[in-house]
């Protein structure tokens, strides 16, 4: 017969407050969008229905925010932050440069800041002043120099875990620097390429102060910022629009979770077996 353990019912217990504290607002948006007259609690619909979507649908603004400005600057942002992740990854590790170790620190505090709100009047300035205010290049190269720093620094972990000796290899055969980056260093780095991808695809997505302060116009605003489409002049929700609209704006990110896990599981490891 097991003995009564108290710490362990006590560990439990704490455990399932802390899961109904976080279950809860989870509840109400899974439910709430289906929910003809929803409010701020927690509640089941006495009967489910589908016209909060179809008033969020009818809003061209906001579909266009969701489905076409968000999914281009997320993308974008995808795509180049793990580009050059990359190839800055792979030069640290494997170049000889002074003080590398200490310049992988530095971009990587320095992230903290670069977005940040305290520096968002220099960011203003500098985009202003080269012309890309008001334009999806200037918010997707903020984004993509707030998200490079800490993608470096994962990406370089997974550099630092092929063996030279692959590379030296290829170097004997008569391979360049550059076929050896493509031929050997990224098919190795795919996993970490991926996290780095997904990292900033999420990033990007979720985002909305850079958004709101560099893009203006409102045709070209992605769904964090559409939001407002939603809210009356004094600040006051429509509960209904916002509950349907938030279910939609997280249902990208979702699939792309689905997608990685059907695909790796999320078994983010190296390709080379030891």
């Amino acid at each position: 017969m097991k003995r009564f353990a108290p710490g362990r019912w006590l560990v439990n217990g704490l455990s399932v407050i802390l899961a109904l504290f976080f279950v809860t607002p989870l509840m109400w948006f899974i439910f709430a969008p289906f929910d003809p007259t929803p409010n701020l609690s927690v509640q089941l619909p006495e009967t489910f229905s589908l016209d909060n979507f179809q008033t969020v649908i009818s809003n061209a603004t906001a579909m266009r925010a969701l489905l076409q400005n968000s999914v281009f600057i997320s993308g974008s942002v995808m795509v180049l932050t793990a580009a050059l992740a990359a190839l800055a990854a792979y030069g640290l590790s494997r170049g000889n440069i002074p003080g590398r170790d200490i310049l992988t620190t530095v971009l990587l505090l320095f992230s903290s800041v670069v977005t940040g709100t305290a520096s968002m009047v220099p960011i203003f300035v500098l985009i202003y002043n080269l012309g890309l205010f008001n334009t999806y290049q200037g918010a997707i190269l903020t984004l993509v120099g707030g998200a490079l720093p800490t993608s470096i620094f994962i990406m370089r972990d997974f550099i630092d875990g092929i063996p030279k000796s692959y590379e030296e290899a290829a170097m004997v055969s008569g391979a360049g620097s550059l076929r050896i980056f493509r031929d050997i260093a990224l098919p190795t780095l795919r996993p970490g390429v991926l996290v780095v991808a997904i990292l900033a695809f999420v990033g990007a997505w979720g985002s909305f102060l850079i958004p709101l302060i560099l893009i203006r116009n409102a045709d070209m605003r992605p769904a964090s910022v559409a939001f407002y489409q939603f809210y009356g002049d004094e600040g006051n929700p429509n509960i209904r629009a916002v509950a349907a609209y938030a279910l939609l704006y997280t249902l990208p990110v979702l699939l792309l979770y689905l997608l990685v896990n059907a695909r790796y599981g999320f078994r983010f490891f190296g390709g080379i077996k030891q």
